[in-house]
């Protein structure tokens, strides 16, 4: 094999391998569909979570047809594909340098050798194979049915549909919210909740115009700065996360507590969203899918200095 082709061929592998290790890196929604943050003692503690179905804010007057159960795919499987194919290619990276090194046979020798043009040929198929199992695996696809179904998920501007937990959980909740509210008389848990509704809208516009001056009231230094590296990358990089068409199917404050001279409150989010990256220079798309709603619920937790006091966002974390 010439010179000039072996150089092509390494270039083209390490390229490969750089995609294939890049895949996981998304700006998918605020925060980037990650945890992030802290929230005191409660940091590395997974929030509560309650099996018992949302329930509409708003009857409906006429019947309707049941919606499709929203799908939802195992978070870990693209990470495992991502790894492995790393992985695999790494490995073949390196024989193919130090194999076509110590046995002084160039490209031409085959595996003993080095490699030869059938293995980059088949090389290359495996990356675009492990890199499309990634791409196809990284969202949680829902069907349209159940997206578009206003019946079981009330949309921005209307009433939020909350989930009733079990007796145990919300009398936990109840006991914190009493205690936020012995230094604060005037809160009052269901204008919190409409203001925690209201204020996961304007994160996730200000995500999408990556504008971190209208984030700063509602994150606090630690969030702020995470947001500004993923939105300063987002820049270089070229890429606008799209988030369009958000319904929020639950919100519902789980865990409330007081800690070091401050409040704490951990909101559950269950929403689908058409959530995608494009180019900013060509409009096209980059990541995701511009046509499929996916689905995902993080738990946001929100913190201020004890008192009638500006809440601000001080971790995500996500379920699972």
């Amino acid at each position: 094999m010439s010179r000039s082709l072996r150089a092509f061929s390494l270039v083209a592998l390490v390229a490969t391998v750089l995609a294939v290790a890049a895949a996981g890196d998304a700006w998918a929604r605020a925060g980037g569909g990650r945890s992030m943050g802290g929230a005191g003692s409660r940091s590395f503690s997974m929030p509560r979570t309650y099996s018992a179905p949302s329930r509409p804010a708003t009857p409906s007057t006429q019947p309707s047809a049941s919606p499709t159960p929203l799908q939802s795919q195992p978070s870990g499987f693209g990470g495992l594909w991502r790894g492995l194919g790393a992985g695999i290619l790494g490995g073949f990276l390196g024989s193919m340098l130090f194999g076509g090194l110590a046995h002084g046979g160039g490209f031409g020798g085959g595996l003993g050798g080095g490699f030869g043009l059938l293995e980059i040929l088949l090389l290359a198929g495996l990356a675009y194979a492990v890199f499309a199992m990634v791409r196809r695996n990284r969202a949680q696809q829902v069907p349209a049915t159940g997206y578009y179904d206003r019946g079981a998920a009330q949309s921005y501007g209307g009433a939020t549909a909350t989930a009733e937990p079990p007796a145990a959980a919300r009398d936990d909740v109840e006991t914190g919210i009493r205690h936020i509210q012995q230094m604060d008389p005037s809160f009052d848990p269901r204008a919190f909740t409409e203001w925690a509704t209201d204020a996961f809208f304007q994160i996730q516009a200000a995500w999408m115009h990556r504008d971190l001056e209208k984030l700063r009231p509602l994150l606090t230094e630690e969030m702020q700065s995470e947001f500004r590296e993923m939105i300063e990358k987002a820049r270089a990089a070229g890429r606008i996360n799209k988030l369009e068409n958000i319904t929020v199917r639950s919100v519902e404050p789980i865990e409330a507590w007081q800690e070091q001279g401050r409040d704490y409150l951990t909101v559950r989010y269950l929403a689908n969203l058409l959530d995608y990256t494009v180019d900013e220079r060509t409009g096209a798309v980059v990541q995701g899918d511009d046509a499929a709603p996916v689905k995902f619920e993080e738990f946001w937790t929100w913190a201020r200095q004890v008192g009638p006091n500006a809440w601000k966002l001080t971790a995500i974390q996500q379920a699972g």
